[in-house]
């Protein structure tokens, strides 16, 4: 194999890589684009805004959230994990999945609330 010969196969090879790396990583972003965050304790002062604003005028249980996962589509879903108490003396705490939706410029909305058995 003569030098020229090789050098356009290496280059070759090298073109067909960078292209194949760049079409997995667009994929890889593809698919995270509608994905659900991984879980936080950590309730940032947005999220506790949202999730305040869903549940205001809620009443016979008090959620506290304890972690949160957010999703961005047209608007941003949340999904909260929560400690849930019905509103009477020495009732005992449950958990719930209190899942609500965002939409871009309007009040957030109470999608679902799933107890949590045991």
């Amino acid at each position: 194999m003569n030098f020229k010969r090789f050098l356009g196969t290496v280059v070759a090879f090298a073109l067909f890589v960078a292209v194949a790396f760049s079409v997995q990583v667009d994929s890889a972003k593809a698919a995270a684009v509608g994905a659900w965050t991984p879980y936080s304790s950590e309730i940032t002062p947005e999220a506790s805004e949202v999730f305040e604003e869903a549940l205001d005028g809620l009443v016979g249980v008090s959620y506290t959230p304890v972690a949160f996962a957010t999703q961005i589509v047209s608007g941003t879903n949340y999904s909260f994990f929560c400690n849930a108490k019905v509103v009477y003396p020495n009732a005992p705490n449950e958990a719930a999945i209190v899942d609500i939706y965002q939409p871009l410029g309007e009040k957030a909305q109470i999608q679902d609330i799933q107890p949590i058995r045991h």
